[in-house]
Formats: structure tokens, C-alpha cells, sequence
């Protein structure tokens, strides 16, 4: 009861907080932990290896070792991320029932437009059709042409000055000097002293490069009684002749003829493998060799095999030679003799691939590969990337040489027969 009132009083006074004293014997605990320098008395105790026992936890970090990560490692649940791309993620996105529906829905709506927008191209095809491809090919030529003739003609009379500079205009576009000095003559003849346009002069400009070009434009004839129709194409390096040789093959196909190619360029790998894809697409043998190999001994392979077939046609591709090296001329002239030896005849057509983007160097080439191949026909390639077109026309005026094909583009399509006043008209700017 005593203890009590000293509780009272202790509330009161606060003082006889000694009671809390006793809290000061807990801190005594704290005062075992002086005595742990007496340990380090006990350092005798060296021999307590007690940091072996450390060593024991290690035992314990075995444990912990990552086995127990292993199991966590259990991505072997990555079966679950097969499931991931379950298939099933993907029908979700859309019913299945409607997804059909709803894909022919946008498939109308999405062709409706195109069918809209093609509606009004679609009578411009048939009216231009080939002209429309070609203008576009020879848009370099004629720009770089017509825009000469403008600057020419601008508020100017038809004068001998005026005559002199248009002819420059005209040779400079490779032309040649025999047709610029036709047209400048025949302006002469009826413009002379007065007004002149540039539109009066672009058809003056059409109407002379048709009569040149007409004479030469002739469609390749396959005479039918020959079998195979023997065609030999070649060229300088990167002329085209190996694409145009894919070209034709596909339009002679089309119109229901046999065809057999010969992969003569044995110095390419490269085109030897071209005439394999393009005898895949037109569904016509390829006859190869590899590599390196004689170009003279596939050429008789391949005569002597479709003849033996009853092949309609053979296309034989040759190396790209330049006409200055004596020793590859050469080669191209065995080549022809071996050809002989099977079908005294043949070649039945001897095709020079032209590239318009050489410019008057084509005419050296016609001029040397007439004269040790004999050359019955030309295919002028690549009008569409060069403003020297202009060199068709120098050629026709200076050789005569049929010109059966003209290229402007990679496509099938833009392989066609030469027609002498479309090139005119297009070369003149004339829409």
C-alpha cells in the first residue's frame, strides 16, 4: 500500500523518477558488452576459429545457391511464351464470322477507287497506247531539242543567221549533218524572211526525221520455212543484248512459236543465268555451259539440238565486244563460222543491239560490226535514259540498216516494233 502512495507522489513530483532507474539496469546489458574487450583478452581464444562459423553460413549461402533460383529459372515455362504466339491471339482481333465480311467490304471499297481513277486513263491507253510509252521515253531528247529550237525562234525572223544557229541546235542533238542541213534548207525554201515559231520549226523537225526513218523502219520477218529461225545478237558491253534476247523470246512465244535460247556469253556468269531466268519465264530450254566455256562449241550445240527438235526459233546471245579489239572480233567472226558449218544459211538475222546513250559512238559500231558480222537489222535499247535519241536518225541517214526494234524501259512492254513517224513525233515534241 506504501508503494502505492510513493506512485502518487512520484506522479506529482516527478522526482522519485529514480524509479526508473531500473531502466539504467537495462542499459547494464549494454555493460556485458564491455566486457567484450576482456575477449580481446581472450584473444588466447585465438583458437576460436569462431569465424569458421562464418564459414558455416557459407554452407548456409550453398543452400541459398541459385538451385533454388533454378527452379525460378523455371523459364522452362518459356513453354508458356509458345503459347504467347498462341494463333488464338490473332482471331481475336476479328470474329471470324464477320472477318470475312468485313474484308470483302474493304477490298470493295478499296479497289473502287483505283477502278475510279483508272476509269479516265483507261480510254487514253488504246488512243496512245506505244506513242504514249515512247514520248515518255524520249522526253530527255525532245526537251533538250525543242527547248534549243525555242530559244532560237523566240520574236525572231527566219534569217541566214537565225538558219545557221538552228542547225547547230540540230547536230549538236546528234542529228546528223545531213538531216540538219535538210531541214534548215527546207526552212529556208518556205519560211524564209519571215516569222517563224517553234512550232513551225518542230514540225518541219518531224516531218524530216520521218523521211528519213521510214525507209528503215521494217518489223523483223520470221521466215517459217527456216527451222530454226536462226537470230544472232550482238553488241558492245551493256547494250542490252541479253534483256532484249528475254524480250523477244516472250513476244515470239506469245504468238505460239517454239523457241530455244543459248546462253553464248560464256565470258559472264552473270548472263548466263539471266537467259536461265528468262528462259524459265517464257518456258523456253536454255542451252549453257559453264562459265569459260568455248562460246563457239554451244553455238554449234545449240544449232545442231534445235535442229534436232524442230525448234521455230533460236536466239543465240554473244560476250558484249567492243568493236576496236581486233582479237574479240575475231572470235566473233568463228562463232558465225561454226554456225555455218551446221546451217550453211544461218544466221538467219544478225541483230546489233545499239545503246542511245553512247551517241556517235553508235555509229562506229554499226560501221565496224556490219563489216565483220554482217548485220541485217538493228534494236536500239535504252532511249529513255539519255537526251541523244537524236542518233537514230543519223544512223538510218548514213547506213540504211533496218531498224526492227526500239527499247525504252525495262518492261516487256517496252520492247516494241519501230514505227518511223511515232519516233518523229516524239522526238519533235509533238503531243
Amino acid at each position: 500500500m506504501t508503494e502505492k502512495k510513493p506512485g502518487f507522489f512520484q506522479r506529482l513530483f516527478g522526482g522519485h523518477q529514480p524509479a526508473p532507474s531500473p531502466a539504467p539496469p537495462e542499459a547494464e546489458p549494454e555493460a556485458p558488452v564491455e566486457p567484450i574487450p576482456l575477449t580481446p583478452e581472450a584473444v588466447p581464444p585465438a583458437p576460436e576459429p569462431v569465424p569458421e562459423p562464418a564459414p558455416a553460413p557459407e554452407p548456409e549461402l550453398e543452400p541459398i545457391p541459385a538451385p533454388e533460383p533454378k527452379p525460378v529459372a523455371e523459364p522452362e515455362t518459356q513453354p508458356e511464351p509458345e503459347p504467347a504466339p498462341v494463333v488464338e491471339d490473332l482471331p481475336p482481333p476479328g470474329p471470324p464470322e464477320t472477318t470475312p465480311e468485313y474484308i470483302e467490304d474493304v477490298e470493295d471499297q478499296l479497289a473502287a477507287p483505283p477502278q475510279s481513277v483508272a476509269t479516265p486513263l483507261q480510254p487514253e491507253a488504246p488512243r496512245q497506247g506505244w506513242f504514249a510509252r515512247l514520248a515518255s521515253g524520249l522526253k530527255r531528247s525532245s526537251d533538250n531539242l525543242t527547248s534549243s529550237i525555242t530559244s532560237v525562234f523566240t520574236k525572231r525572223k527566219l534569217d541566214a543567221a537565225t538558219l545557221e544557229e538552228l542547225e547547230d541546235v540540230l547536230i549538236q542533238a546528234d542529228l546528223g549533218i545531213d538531216t540538219a542541213t535538210a531541214i534548215t534548207e527546207t526552212l529556208r525554201r518556205d519560211r524564209f524572211d519571215r516569222d517563224v515559231s517553234g512550232e513551225d520549226v518542230r514540225a518541219v523537225l518531224a516531218t524530216e526525221v520521218e523521211k528519213v526513218l521510214g525507209p528503215v523502219a521494217q518489223p523483223l520477218v520470221v521466215d517459217t520455212s527456216k527451222k530454226p529461225f536462226i537470230i544472232l545478237m550482238i553488241g558492245v558491253n551493256g547494250s542490252g543484248k541479253t534483256t532484249t534476247i528475254g524480250k523477244l523470246a516472250q513476244k515470239f512465244a506469245a504468238e505460239g512459236k517454239s523457241v530455244m535460247l543459248a546462253a553464248g556469253d560464256t565470258f559472264r556468269a552473270a548472263a548466263i543465268e539471266q537467259l536461265q531466268v528468262w528462259g524459265q519465264r517464257t518456258g523456253a530450254p536454255v542451252i549453257a555451259k559453264p562459265a569459260g566455256a568455248d562460246a563457239s562449241g554451244l553455238a554449234f550445240d545449240a544449232v545442231t539440238q534445235a535442229k534436232a527438235e524442230g525448234r521455230d526459233i533460236l536466239i543465240i546471245d554473244t560476250a558484249g565486244r567492243l568493236q576496236n579489239r581486233d582479237e574479240l572480233m575475231n572470235e566473233l567472226e568463228k562463232v558465225i563460222r561454226v554456225i555455218k558449218k551446221v546451217e550453211p544459211e544461218a544466221p538467219h538475222a544478225t541483230l546489233l543491239t545499239l545503246d542511245a546513250t553512247t551517241g556517235q559512238n553508235a555509229l562506229k559500231q554499226v560501221e565496224i560490226f556490219g563489216k565483220r558480222a554482217g548485220v541485217t537489222g538493228l534494236v536500239m535499247t535504252k532511249l529513255d535514259g539519255t537526251a541523244r535519241g537524236g542518233i537514230l536518225v543519223a544512223i538510218a541517214k548514213q547506213f540504211g540498216l533496218p531498224v526492227h526494234f526500239i527499247g525504252v524501259g525495262e518492261g516487256v512492254a517496252d520492247l516494241e516494233p519501230f514505227e518511223a513517224k511515232d519516233f518523229a513525233r516524239a522526238i519533235a515534241g509533238q503531243d
